[in-house]
């Protein structure tokens, strides 16, 4: 297939819309199933390309989460604990600990619940039939990866009334190194970010006191890099565990990024709370609603919204306790060993105070500011290894 046509573009008024490729040669894309968008194909070539490089780096089976072109979550298939499983809510998924690929896009779609509502998902590894129960269960758009088994094709196929978007990517395709765009009828023209970002020399500029990353730092710093070499700038990744756990994405400001991803990587820890893990939902609770309900339970705003009286006995078969303010600083003062990543400098200290907030202790960042002397003395502060990588990652 050499021109794919599509039914609109971004909007619906944005017409005619296809892709296809400049020289004439055949996509590198087939549709297995559906008939996917614009956006649908942008988060789906993006998040491919995420998926492939951790794979690269890390040698595990990957997976990502994306909205409006923009990761919400990206794993390594590393297995899940018993909690994990039970706030991603695939504790009852048969052969989940076998399937290290299945792994991979519960631990990307449960980071970010919210933010992956609708997503498009990214495989770096054949989708098997367990991967494909997760996909069946939750409100997305569409996969892409290099291949399906039969049984999962069939499940995929079978979602969405048979409309769900099934892409098969061609594994030995190589992009030309110069990439082009048009933005008001002028074409831009640019080298391709090759950027290898699992080259242990980019943590090897370390100018705070802590000069020491772990084997699993290492490995989170790099996850959180290589997912935000293709996230929105400016952007800022929190990372744990093998995934990423709070990603702020496209703010103007740095340290709203910050803020941003470290709110996000505070609620992906407060969801582990006893008080969140025994909620007494009802049965029946839609997963989007049990998913809402549990973001404002956690917010600041519960007390008028899932807990007053009259409103909990929607979702709960009793009244629960309230989570305090204090309750969740001391949860969330328990966090600890997060990595964290940024597409470009610090440009203030303001920054590092943000992110030890919610258990920063190893940072990977391009250095360069003019305030790096202050971004370091904060470091210090608070025992925080960092990194000056030299590399900048933004995406656009």
């Amino acid at each position: 297939m050499k021109e794919l046509a599509l039914k609109y573009g971004c909007n619906p008024n944005q017409k005619p819309s296809r892709v296809f490729m400049a020289d004439g040669s055949e996509l590198p894309i087939e549709v297995l199933n559906g008939r996917p968008g614009y956006i649908n194909l942008l988060d789906a070539l993006n998040s491919w390309q995420l998926v492939k490089e951790l794979k690269q780096a890390t040698g595990l089976a990957a997976a990502a989460s994306f909205k409006h072109v923009s990761p919400a979550g990206a794993a390594v298939g590393l297995p899940l604990s018993p909690t994990l499983k039970h706030i991603y809510f695939v504790n009852d998924i048969e052969g989940l600990d076998e399937s290290p690929i299945a792994c991979a896009y519960a631990r990307a779609r449960g980071a970010d619940r919210m933010s992956s509502y609708g997503d498009f998902i990214a495989l770096s590894d054949t989708c098997d039939k367990t991967t494909a129960l997760i996909i069946k269960r939750e409100v997305s758009d569409g996969v892409i990866a290099p291949g399906y088994t039969g049984e999962a094709l069939q499940i995929l196929r079978e979602k969405r009334k048979g409309t769900y978007n099934v892409l098969k990517i061609d594994t030995s395709y190589q992009p030309e190194p110069l990439e082009r765009k048009q933005v008001f009828g002028i074409t831009f023209e640019q080298g391709r970010n090759e950027i290898r970002l699992d080259d242990p020399a980019l943590l090897e500029n370390i100018p705070t006191q802590n000069k020491a990353f772990t084997e699993e730092a290492r490995r989170d710093l790099m996850i959180a890099l290589i997912t935000l070499k293709y996230t929105q700038s400016n952007s800022v990744c929190y990372a744990k565990d093998g995934q990423a756990i709070g990603i702020g994405a496209g703010q103007q400001s740095r340290i709203h990024c910050t803020r941003l991803a470290g709110q996000k990587a505070d609620i992906w820890w407060l969801r582990q709370h006893p008080k969140v893990l025994s909620l007494p939902f009802k049965e029946g609770i839609r997963r989007a609603d049990r998913d809402n309900t549990i973001d404002v339970y956690i917010s600041e705003d519960e007390h008028d919204d899932v807990l007053r009286d009259g409103a909990w006995q929607l979702f709960f078969t009793r009244q629960p306790d309230v989570l305090t303010l204090e309750e969740k600083k001391e949860w969330i003062a328990q966090n600890t060993d997060v990595a964290l990543g940024s597409d470009a400098f610090f440009p203030f200290g303001d920054n590092i105070e943000r992110a030890h907030k919610s258990g920063v202790k190893y940072i990977a960042q391009a250095g360069g500011s003019v305030r790096d002397d202050h971004v370091i003395m904060t470091c210090d502060k608070y025992g925080i290894t960092m990194a000056f990588t030299g590399v900048r990652l933004f995406h656009h």
